[in-house]
């Protein structure tokens, strides 16, 4: 069966965010290690506060595979990482992108393999 040219979509957009925690001596480092927990919990706190979650996911994740560039969320369907480093870039990625899709181009993450 071939796919479908469009499918239904659940959510405009869905963020997924990196929980990995390791030992923060590990080699890879981790989001977890990095000070995610408290960045996740202020996106998901504005997310609700907004009332975005009909529209918008929010899933914990485990590793994205980049750790050392982390913390980091991915938001499909654009497929834009941001690395924030602080609430404030939290509620600059909320308002900015989630609300008026537009890129937060100062926390855009470039990734390679």
């Amino acid at each position: 069966m071939e796919l479908p040219e469009e499918l239904p979509q659940l959510y405009k957009r869905h963020i997924f965010a990196c929980h990995t925690q390791r030992p923060p001596q590990h080699p890879r480092g981790s989001c977890g290690a990095a000070g995610a927990g408290p960045l996740w919990e202020r996106l998901g706190k504005r997310i609700e506060a907004l009332d975005l979650t009909g529209e918008v996911g929010f899933t914990a994740s485990g590793c994205l595979g980049f750790c050392s560039a982390g913390p980091l969320i991915v938001i499909y369907p654009e497929g834009v990482w941001y690395k924030p480093q602080s609430e404030a870039d939290i509620d600059l990625i909320v308002e900015h992108h989630l609300q008026q899709d537009r890129l937060v181009e100062d926390l855009v993450v470039v990734l390679s393999r």
